[in-house]
């Protein structure tokens, strides 16, 4: 699906044509009258369909959910930190190779890991590149950022080529979650997500790759009652009220 960027105002042209440059989208002079389109505003970058009443998607770092993440999370015994590992003074690099938003790589950075986020989409992509620019500029985010490492590639290319010098110890995987057709109807961020990037029918590819590349674990997100990536059995879970986390370990694969 090809999703042009518009910049809402004239002295945006120049900012939203390096975007459309560095994540090879068309730039576009009016919104796409038929479906999604990147909207340039003068304070983010925002997936928006303009035939809709809804609000837009835009990557926000600093407030709203992720923020309070950020100051009430839970800190390091969290689920998504004792998945990863982290304990007093471990804190591993890690690799999320399915980046989408990045959320959890977020939460993930504030607790002192460097992470490197793969994100193939180009819309995705430039979403997050936009909110990883604004969050460097706020002082309350800034140091934070300087740990996040932003990579515009598939992530199978990208693992499968990966020099052993830039092995992490950690792997995240957060796949699309599997489809339920009996569930209430998801909310508009997967919607627009399924049809922006697909259902990643080829996520179970991802599994082995990543289990051949992380020095200590992989870890795999899931929703609670989904079955295992790949039909692999991990080596311990770690439950939380609707989400699970599959943890494989590297010495006992």
């Amino acid at each position: 699906m090809t999703i042009p960027i518009y910049p809402n105002t004239p002295n945006l042209q120049p900012t939203a044509a390096q975007l459309a440059a560095v994540f090879h989208l068309p730039l576009s002079d009016h919104p796409n009258p038929t479906g999604l389109t990147l909207h340039l505003r003068a304070d983010y970058l925002e997936l928006i369909d303009f035939n809709s009443k809804e609000n837009g998607i835009y990557v926000d770092f600093i407030g709203g959910r992720v923020g309070y993440r950020r100051q009430q999370g839970g800190g390091k015994n969290q689920p998504l930190g004792r998945a990863i590992g982290l304990k007093k003074n471990a804190t591993p690099r890690i690799i999320d190779a399915t980046a989408g938003l990045g959320r959890d790589a977020f939460v993930l950075a504030c607790l002192g890991c460097r992470i490197t986020l793969v994100e193939r989409s180009p819309v995705v992509a430039a979403l997050l590149h936009d909110g990883l620019q604004r969050a460097q500029q706020d002082p309350e985010t800034a140091e934070i950022i300087t740990r996040i490492k932003l990579i515009h590639q598939d992530a199978s290319d990208y693992l499968a080529h990966l020099p052993p010098d830039e092995k992490p110890d950690v792997i995240y995987l957060d796949p699309m979650y599997p489809h339920r057709d009996k569930s209430a109807l998801v909310k508009k961020e997967m919607r627009i997500f399924r049809q922006l990037v697909g259902e990643d029918l080829d996520a179970d590819k991802l599994l082995p790759l990543a289990c051949g590349n992380a020095k200590q674990r992989v870890v795999v997100k899931r929703p609670r009652l989904a079955p295992f990536l790949a039909e692999t059995k991990p080596t311990v879970s770690i439950e939380s009220p609707n989400t699970r986390f599959d943890v494989y370990i590297s010495n006992v694969l």
